[in-house]
């Protein structure tokens, strides 16, 4: 069976198939014929095998499939605009010495400490699961302070970022549910916890901490994907909105990360 294709060869006769039988004979004309149907299919599965190799190396570097993510929105800005194709690595490839506990992250604080910055600020910068859910888009925002269950954090957080609360009682996820990462976006006025974008963030929900951001790539992404998702938001009186993805909130935009190899 030859394919099905109705061109010819560079010297005008129609090339049909293999001059010989049995699958090494097809191999071998599949890779040196240029008819102009198999030509294309050859090209693309080389295309193909490229991005795969790519994919491949980027995942044996971050320890994390997929290894790229897709900016949606604008919580993070300026340092991460919507369309950025960000790289991300697992939480405990590369552990730097001033990571919380056996986490691998560096919150705030601690960055600050240490002048650890990602991101030009202070502390990694994470992709985290909302509320550990494996069916919701990943946030990605930064990681501020540490907070262990039971705990009164109120005079942790920045007074800026708690939304007018006197005391842990008007606040919300306090005393702390669970142990977990408090975290913000750089454009938002206030804490994920403060506005309910999620629980202080467990270390098993992150999927990993960003490291390098690629500006536009990530619109190809959205662009598939349609990037047409309603972005959960929260007002300042706790209750649920919805926007445009994209669309700056500055106390309660979340920036989502979708998946992109």
């Amino acid at each position: 069976m030859s394919p099905p294709d109705g061109s010819s060869s560079s010297d005008g006769i129609r090339d049909t198939g293999p001059d010989g039988s049995g699958p090494v004979a097809w191999i071998r004309w599949f890779r040196h014929t240029d008819n102009g149907t198999v030509v294309f299919v050859r090209e693309m599965l080389e295309s193909a095998a490229v991005v795969v190799a790519i994919g491949l190396i980027l995942f044996a570097v971050s320890g994390v499939w997929p290894p790229m993510v897709a900016v949606e929105s604008g919580s993070m800005e300026p340092h991460m605009q919507k369309g950025d194709l960000i790289f991300i690595m697992d939480q405990h490839r590369f552990t730097p010495d001033a990571a919380y506990g056996n986490t691998g992250i560096v919150t705030y604080q601690e960055g600050k400490d240490t002048g650890y910055k990602k991101f030009h600020d202070y502390g990694d910068v994470i992709i985290y699961l909302r509320y550990g859910r494996t069916d919701d888009t990943p946030v990605i925002h930064r990681s501020r302070f540490w907070v262990n269950e039971g705990e009164n954090w109120y005079d942790k957080a920045n007074p800026n970022y708690i939304l007018g609360a006197d005391n842990c009682r008007e606040l919300p996820n306090c005393p702390a549910p669970h142990a977990g990462f408090i975290t913000k976006g750089d454009n938002n006025g206030a804490y994920d916890q403060v506005v309910r974008i999620s629980d202080p963030v467990k270390p098993e929900w992150i999927r990993g901490t960003a490291e390098l951001r690629i500006p536009w790539l990530g619109y190809v992404r959205l662009f598939f994907s349609k990037a047409a998702v309603p972005d959960p938001t929260v007002t300042q009186q706790g209750g649920t909105s919805y926007s445009t993805v994209g669309e700056i909130q500055p106390t309660a935009n979340a920036s989502h990360a979708a998946a992109a190899t």
